[in-house]
């Protein structure tokens, strides 16, 4: 090849890339293409969890981590109602899932090394930061974890918290014993009814089943976390599903930075020209939510749609888990704050 062809191949080059990325078609996949054709996205909760999912009085599932199934609804089909939700318990979801019998789950799974190198699971986004702890009745005296040795533990089989006690327990040089009992509703019935000393789960957890006592105040959570828990959304494995997954969860991190909800995001719109680059990136009709809807196969306005149907994070946060709610939970105080209130959420950059 002479000088000059080899010249006009280099300049080429870039032109020619260009042109086969513009005539690239969107990003399909086998999952993405299931939720279309069935109009609807099956997404697992825990079947018993208040403040994350439980039923309401029409059978409808409620709550922080039902939220999110609706977020996936909202950016995939446009229609958050779309969300088929169903509770089930923790081991049958993941296997549901590997199985191919739902799309996704949002119910405090765990990102763990082994799970993540399952080829039938892809976790995806973690949506609330959380630690395991115990829970004790108040009548038992205690005060501390330290104070357990020799208690018999309400545990969940199949979770990573008969792990988590064993290492904690060996570490403090204390005995234990475990009540491994995989059902949730008995388990606990073993655990209120006075069959355990301690039950045994995320903090977050804790906080939604104490409200199942028949007097939550009998039951005291220890002040001890002893594991990190990055409680993380599920999907079958799938390129375009899990992209829009993760996006749309940072739609809802970034209208919570700049205080966008369901409320305002319509005045917000219609004054796009004078907001931050970044909710015009969010928002504009030519903007970076558009191209990545056409590289995604989502529709065109899926990043308002998800504000607009569920919210912002903070938003369904507050909703569901806040001051206003009988859990109470400051989020500035915990890890699920923005990075600049000392948390760890943040906003991946759209753009």
């Amino acid at each position: 090849m002479t000088t000059s062809k080899i010249l006009m191949s280099l300049t080429a080059t870039p032109l020619a890339l260009g042109l086969a990325l513009a005539a690239a078609p969107a990003l399909a996949g086998p999952v993405m293409d299931d939720i279309k054709a069935k109009d609807s996205l099956i997404c697992l909760v825990s079947a018993t969890a208040p403040g994350f999912s439980v039923p309401d009085s029409q059978g409808v599932f409620q709550g922080f981590n039902a939220d999110f199934c609706r977020m996936a609804a909202a950016a995939i089909l446009g229609d958050a109602a779309k969300a088929d939700i169903r509770g089930v318990g923790f081991s049958d979801s993941m296997k549901t899932i590997v199985a191919g019998e739902a799309h996704m789950g949002s119910r405090s799974i765990t990102r763990t090394g082994t799970r993540d190198a399952d080829e039938g699971m892809a976790f995806v986004v973690t949506t609330f930061f959380d630690g395991q702890g115990f829970m004790v009745p108040g009548a038992l005296g205690v005060t501390s974890a330290a104070e357990l040795d020799k208690a018999a533990i309400c545990a969940e089989d199949g979770s990573t918290t008969l792990l988590n006690i064993a290492d904690w327990f060996a570490a403090q040089g204390m005995t234990y014993r475990v009540e491994n009992i995989a059902d949730k509703t008995a388990r606990l019935e073993a655990f209120f009814s006075g069959k355990c000393d301690v039950y045994a789960s995320d903090v977050t957890a804790l906080t939604a089943d104490r409200q199942l006592a028949p007097v939550p105040g009998d039951y005291v959570i220890l002040p001890e976390v002893i594991s990190a828990e990055p409680l993380t959304l599920v999907a079958r494995p799938d390129q375009a599903f899990e992209a829009s997954l993760f996006w749309a969860f940072q739609v809802m991190l970034t209208a919570d930075v700049h205080g966008v909800t369901s409320a305002n995001v319509d005045a917000i719109v219609a004054d796009l020209a004078q907001q931050p680059a970044d909710l015009q990136r969010l928002f504009g009709t030519d903007s970076a939510t558009t191209d990545m809807a056409a590289k995604l196969g989502l529709p065109q306005d899926w990043a308002y749609q998800v504000v607009k149907q569920v919210g912002s994070y903070g938003e369904v946060f507050d909703r569901h888990l806040g001051a206003a709610t009988p859990f109470g939970l400051d989020r500035a105080s915990t890890l699920n704050a923005h990075v600049a209130d000392g948390g760890l959420m943040y906003p991946y950059p759209i753009r």
